[in-house]
């Protein structure tokens, strides 16, 4: 099943506000090294979040809590989420003049 073409537009844009705020949070190097090394066990790590729901949810209300263990049970949003914080610092980059374009 092939995440990129089932992922539904309201996912897609979670996955965008995802990256942005690890964008924003300067934090990005370390997410990426984090989803790297995390992307194989992503289905067990979202069962994971889904067991200790009750936990955090009385703890943190969230509405997203929920929506994001199922997003990221899929690899292949995991590495939609990579590509996206990619994107974010690369045209940040650019707009410093860091990375020439040609």
């Amino acid at each position: 099943m092939n995440s990129k073409t089932n992922l539904k537009k309201q996912d897609r844009l979670f996955i965008e506000r995802i990256a942005k705020k690890i964008f924003i949070s300067g934090f990005t190097t370390p997410a990426v090294f984090f989803l790297e090394m995390t992307k194989p066990l992503a289905l067990l790590g979202s069962h994971l979040l889904i067991f200790l729901g009750p936990v955090i949810n009385s703890i943190i209300q969230s509405d997203a809590y929920y929506r994001s263990a199922q997003v990221f049970e899929e690899p292949d949003n995991i590495e939609l989420l990579l590509k996206e914080i990619e994107r974010l610092e690369w045209n940040s980059r650019k707009k410093e003049g860091a990375i020439s374009e040609g």
